[in-house]
């Protein structure tokens, strides 16, 4: 059975693109040219992965992040022509998977598509990890840090899942990124800059305990009993 791929963008010819694209790749696709429809046919049709442009008229792709996080952890891609952080940051922070910016390379994009399907049911086939102030549950997507839950986006969950099981380890920039999003994106250190940050503020909290160390010029080392700052 082919994998369903729900497309959004307000311009045409791109759905009409993509569209080909992926299916020539034996891909199921779904194309909708305005959010409610949007949303309309991932409640009928629970697609495997949504790629969605991040600005259209009145709801954008951040609104369709929330709406789809609410019901489900179908991988979300986002396509945007804006390169400022903080934009790239709220699609993230509202359940995004990953970003691509326009104009970008369909074979780029097929990778990245490929890359999110095939992690898509391994969230859900591990068993909880507890070491230090952490306990981990791949089943039911928590996270507890001291007691106290923590909400993460999707990829966020995967990053600290992947440090959890490192605990104490330094990992390169280029481990992270191709075990996290595939190995298209090694050579994408943004990508890790803009995650790290925001897994840093949220599993902090009000607490004074830095668990995500960086070893200047080559990764990170995650703490689990955290350290001070």
């Amino acid at each position: 059975m082919a994998e369903r791929i729900l497309v959004v963008d307000d311009e045409i010819q791109i759905t009409r693109v993509l569209r080909a694209s992926l299916s020539a790749q034996r891909y199921d696709v779904r194309t909708a040219n305005d959010p409610e429809e949007a949303i309309r046919i991932f409640e009928e049709w629970n697609p495997n992965l949504i790629i969605t442009d991040l600005m259209m008229p009145g709801v954008t792709g951040v609104d369709i992040c929330r709406a789809v996080r609410r019901k489900s952890r179908t991988p979300i891609i986002i396509l945007s022509v804006r390169e400022q952080e903080h934009t790239k940051v709220e699609a993230l922070d509202a359940g995004a998977d990953d970003y691509v910016t326009k104009p970008f390379s369909i074979q780029e994009l097929l990778a990245r598509v490929r890359a999110h399907l095939r992690r898509a049911p391994e969230r859900s086939g591990n068993g909880p990890v507890q070491v230090g102030d952490f306990l981990i549950d791949p089943g039911a997507h928590s996270v507890t840090v001291a007691g106290s839950s923590v909400h993460l986006t999707p990829k966020e969950f995967d990053l600290l899942l992947l440090f959890a099981r490192n605990a104490g380890k330094v990992l390169t920039h280029r481990a992270l990124l191709t075990a996290v999003w595939g190995a298209q994106s090694a050579q994408q250190p943004e990508y890790l800059r803009v995650f790290v940050g925001q897994l840093r503020k949220k599993l902090q909290g009000t607490s004074q305990k830095e668990y995500i160390q960086t070893e200047p010029w080559v990764g990170y080392r995650f703490m689990p009993e955290g350290g001070t700052q």
